[in-house]
């Protein structure tokens, strides 16, 4: 019994550390990595941080316009996110997938943008979503 006992615990302390540290947590802007601080300042001029959170592995932000970026926890970018009216900031899109997207899409904006080990995946203002390897190579589609 003393043994049920001590690994039903040790379960339950392992369980809530796991949630404690999967758990986005808000935290006052300017704990922010300054690399993200710097990213939002010069990609989104004029737009306010309005709320920031932390997980375990990074950091995620809004500003004031509805964006969403996530960050690395050394604060460099993995994902920006538009509304469908809005673009990417251009200088986060490889030139060869703007110039992709330009040629095949190109009444569409870039309103998602996220890294990903295999290359890129975006989101176009009408939905549809591309993966790009890293050489700017179309390798999957999904509406």
């Amino acid at each position: 019994m003393k043994t049920f006992k001590s690994l039903f615990v040790a379960f339950v302390c392992m369980m809530v550390s796991n949630v404690a540290l999967a758990d986005d947590r808000p935290i006052p802007v300017e704990q922010l990595p300054a690399s993200a601080k710097t990213f939002v300042t010069n990609n989104f001029q004029g737009k306010k941080i309005l709320y920031a959170e932390k997980d375990w592995n990074s950091y995620e932000c809004r500003l004031d316009d509805g964006t969403k970026i996530e960050f690395t926890s050394k604060g460099d970018w993995k994902k920006v996110d538009r509304n469908r009216m809005s673009a990417v900031p251009t200088a986060l899109v490889p030139a060869v997938i703007k110039q992709y997207v330009k040629t095949n899409y190109g009444n569409c904006m870039i309103s998602k943008i996220e890294k990903e080990r295999y290359g890129y995946d975006i989101e176009l203002s009408n939905d549809l979503e591309l993966k790009f390897n890293h050489q700017g190579t179309l390798i999957g589609m999904d509406d």
